[in-house]
């Protein structure tokens, strides 16, 4: 199996109920937003008005990840700290790596 397998097949430590059905939520509705860029991309609408609609959406991404975020930190890196050195020291490996991507 490789690395990248493994990562994928994790799941998480515990994901509190009322997150998981905003995050669902949210999702969601990015959803509907990305078809209605479509829509407006198809019908050749203007420019300005398509980039403010990808704008909403990046954010509404950006939060969906800061909640992602938030829920890591308080239950899986948590865990996984407390369990051992190299549990802690992969997690903290994962977490740089995690804000690093998600400040882009």
């Amino acid at each position: 199996m490789t690395k990248s397998v493994k990562k994928a097949t994790r799941k998480a430590v515990a994901v509190e109920p009322d997150a998981r059905k905003r995050n669902l939520q949210r999702l969601r509705r990015i959803e509907g937003q990305v078809r209605g860029i479509q829509k407006m991309v198809t019908e050749d609408r203007y420019c300005a008005d398509i980039l403010i609609q990808v704008s909403s959406v990046q954010e509404a991404l950006r939060a969906v990840g800061r909640e992602l975020m938030r829920n890591h930190l308080k239950h899986c890196a948590t865990r996984a700290i407390r369990s051992d050195n190299a549990g802690a020291e992969a997690m903290y490996d994962e977490i740089v790596d995690l804000m690093d991507r998600h400040s882009r």
